[in-house]
């Protein structure tokens, strides 16, 4: 009788090998997060520069980006002020 084991034996053993599937379990469900996380960071990080480069490309694109309308006004300003010297010098 000292080779059978006991009944309770056997359910300890059995409850230990389901304690250490549980355990890898875990570690590769963990491992798959840091995973998954590390994914999305790379993913943000590429979208925040897709984000960038689309905003860059607005700006230089634009129909009339502000500093082309400052430019004109000032252009203006100029021709103005130049005519008015002419008018001065021919017609006193």
């Amino acid at each position: 009788m000292a080779t059978q084991l006991d009944p309770h034996e056997l359910d300890i053993q059995e409850q230990l090998a389901r304690i250490r599937q549980m355990g890898l379990n875990t570690d590769k469900l963990i491992l798959e997060s840091q995973k998954l996380q590390l994914e999305r960071l790379k993913v943000e990080t590429d979208t925040e520069k897709a984000l960038a480069e689309i905003r860059q490309i607005n700006a230089a694109t634009q129909f009339m980006p502000r500093s082309m309308i400052f430019q004109a006004m000032l252009a203006t300003a100029a021709l103005l002020g130049a005519g008015a010297a002419i008018a001065k010098l021919f017609f006193p």
